[in-house]
């Protein structure tokens, strides 16, 4: 269970911890702590959220595709936007969740990620998740540095890149979305959940 909001994470864990068949084996607040323990005890199905602190969920999945390879991945998430659905598959995901859902509906979507099934809900994320985002990883990546607050220098120097560079793509990728500010093509990659 990776959820960085202690009092939700608890619920959470206690919620699962009384369901037949299902064991916590570990719990984390964010991606760091989330590897440690998936290398630890070896889950079957990881709970993830999208929003985290440092890497996000989606990143968290991709990571752990790599290290626990056998390890399942359920996103449990607030987002509720077709492109979050596609990048949790994309990354590695089994199942789709909003925090929304009831706890009978989440223990039956761990058991059913657990032996190889697939979940997404509500089912109208699910049918819209086909949208593809116009922007490159590189792009979106980019994009999505500059709506965490990040200046055109501080960009550059995380995605070792010249600052010219970092400018020419945040300009193209505000054209490609069809925006006329920074801000705009922010708002319309993020109501897409391609950032």
């Amino acid at each position: 269970m990776v959820e960085d909001m202690h009092v939700v994470r608890a619920g959470l864990v206690a919620l699962l911890a009384g369901e037949f068949g299902i064991e916590v084996a570990g719990q984390a607040a964010d991606a760091a702590e989330a590897l440690t323990v998936a290398e630890r005890c070896a889950p079957d199905v990881a709970v993830l959220d999208i929003d985290l602190p440092g890497m996000d969920g989606l990143g968290l999945a991709r990571e752990l595709a790599v290290r626990a390879p056998r390890c399942r991945m359920l996103m449990l998430t607030a987002l509720d936007r077709p492109g979050h659905v596609r990048r949790a598959l994309d990354a590695g995901a089994s199942g789709y969740l909003l925090k929304s859902v009831t706890p009978q509906r989440l223990a039956e979507a761990v058991r059913t990620v657990a032996v190889g099934g697939r979940v997404i809900e509500p089912r109208s994320l699910a049918d819209a998740s086909g949208a593809v985002s116009p922007l490159t990883a590189r792009e979106a990546e980019t994009l999505r540095l500059a709506a965490d607050g990040a200046d055109s220098r501080a960009i550059a120097a995380e995605l070792f890149l010249g600052v010219g560079t970092v400018r020419n793509r945040l300009a193209s990728t505000t054209g490609k979305l069809g925006a006329r500010t920074l801000v705009d093509a922010i708002r319309i990659a993020e109501r897409h959940g391609w950032i």
